[in-house]
């Protein structure tokens, strides 16, 4: 197990975040896998996990969750436009999230507004309020930093790598 300090723009001191680098073999407590492209995809779908349990740790205080954060962030996107449910779940990190639901919740906590469609009645016309832009500029960018210890280029070459997964 390694430690290492990661730079926040500041000296390093104490207040930094500390990241504790456990290779896969010991947080998952296996020492052999059949093929260095079997550890690959579990050493994979254990950071997934991972990532998902660190988000869900940062969005617990602001009241929202990570897909609705992601929601927000595409309504930000179209603003000050207006957009369909259906686009926004095309547009999705998560596609198999309820979306539906998900809006209802936004709408209850004035995050977002969501309307009947005019040409459509059962399809709903959705933007951001200014509540939702507010909590956007709060939350700010902190959600993408100090989340994993890479620079750019490290973080450049995973994507490429995790595009290439993907296919």
């Amino acid at each position: 197990m390694s430690f290492t300090a990661k730079r926040n723009g500041t000296s390093r001191c104490s207040a930094l975040p500390l990241f504790i680098n456990m290779k896969i073999e010991e947080e998952i407590k296996q020492n052999k896998f059949k093929t260095p492209l079997q550890k690959a995809l579990l050493n994979l779908i254990y950071t997934a996990n991972w990532l998902q349990s660190k988000q869900q740790d940062f969005f617990k205080p602001h009241g929202i969750t990570a897909t609705q954060f992601n929601i927000l962030r595409i309504l930000k996107g179209q603003h000050p436009n207006s957009i369909s449910a259906t686009e926004i779940k095309s547009r999705m990190l998560d596609r198999n999230s309820d979306v539906s639901r998900l809006l209802d919740r936004l709408a209850q906590k004035n995050l977002i507004n969501k309307s009947t469609c005019p040409n459509d009645r059962r399809a709903a016309d959705v933007s951001i309020t200014k509540n939702g832009l507010m909590l956007l500029e709060k939350i700010g960018y902190t959600v993408d930093d100090n989340v994993i210890a890479l620079n750019e280029q490290e973080a450049t070459h995973l994507s490429d790598l995790l595009d290439k997964c993907r296919g």
